[in-house]
């Protein structure tokens, strides 16, 4: 049985000039510890599917009309509120794409942390501290225990995305998305993120469901990609097939767009540079 799985998912939203359709008839399945790459252009719905199975779309304006989102059997869209309260946090976890605008300003880390193992996991202040210290240090945070006692604003950009990763492994969720996690930060900070992800993934066994729209990041991460295009899925296949033979005429411009290495020769894009380099 897959651990995720969305069938013919339709997200609409209301909006002042009428309904916009972002997310039509999308469907996909997620395997116990891969990863699952979903890539496309600013717009196409993939950071609306990330929320619609955290169930975080905005309650005003958005709305479900069809489909099913089930995780381990479970259809998550029937379940209440308080229900779901027991999915989101432990099976689910997510890394949203701005940590800056993700947390507050207002309050210190170490109040950030330890009040989702509080909520979600019952623990006491004290152990919920301890065990953020301990998380930031995986992360990579030095000297932990005194800058957690800090306020994000006091965290450079790759910091700020740091405290987020530990934040969204806090209560060891099974499945952990993570929306555009590099953004705004430079190349060698990227690479520092993406192999922390890869090294917890691997201690933890986690299912990661990666949002982005760099294609070098997903052929060095993703076991299967998907590609979706105003809303839709148009191409489902393993990382390397979808770099060796896409098939859709979307996913070959994405691929035509890619920078290219090498003059006076058949170049090669960087992404399948990197796709081979990791086999």
């Amino acid at each position: 049985m897959s651990l995720l799985g969305v069938e013919d998912l339709h997200i609409h939203f209301r909006t002042d000039h009428g309904v916009v359709r972002a997310v039509n008839g999308l469907s996909f399945t997620l395997e116990r510890g891969d990863t699952l790459g979903l890539v496309g252009e600013s717009g196409s719905g993939k950071s609306v599917t990330a929320l619609a199975i955290m169930r975080l779309l905005p309650r005003q304006s958005a709305h479900v009309p069809q489909g099913r989102i089930i995780y381990e059997g479970q259809d998550i869209l029937q379940l209440s509120d308080r229900e779901f309260r027991a999915y989101r946090g432990n099976q689910f976890g997510m890394i949203f794409q701005d940590p800056m605008t993700s947390l507050n300003p207002f309050l210190p880390i170490s109040r950030q942390l330890s009040e989702v193992l509080e909520v979600h996991q019952g623990l006491s202040h004290r152990d919920a501290l301890r065990r953020s210290v301990e998380m930031l240090e995986r992360v990579g945070i030095s000297d932990a225990a005194a800058r957690v006692q800090c306020y994000p604003h006091e965290f450079s950009g790759g910091m700020r995305q740091r405290v987020m990763i530990a934040m969204s492994l806090l209560c060891e969720p099974d499945l952990l998305i993570a929306d555009e996690p590099t953004t705004a930060l430079d190349v060698t900070i990227q690479a520092q993120i993406l192999e922390l992800l890869r090294d917890l993934q691997r201690e933890r066994g986690m299912t990661l469901l990666l949002i982005t729209h760099d294609l070098g990041v997903v052929a060095g991460m993703a076991d299967r990609t998907m590609v979706m295009y105003q809303g839709q899925c148009v191409e489902y296949a393993s990382t390397r097939e979808l770099f060796d033979a896409p098939r859709h005429e979307y996913t070959q411009q994405l691929l035509r767009a890619v920078p290219r290495l090498g003059q006076g020769r058949a170049a090669r894009t960087v992404t399948q540079e990197r796709h081979e380099g990791a086999q």
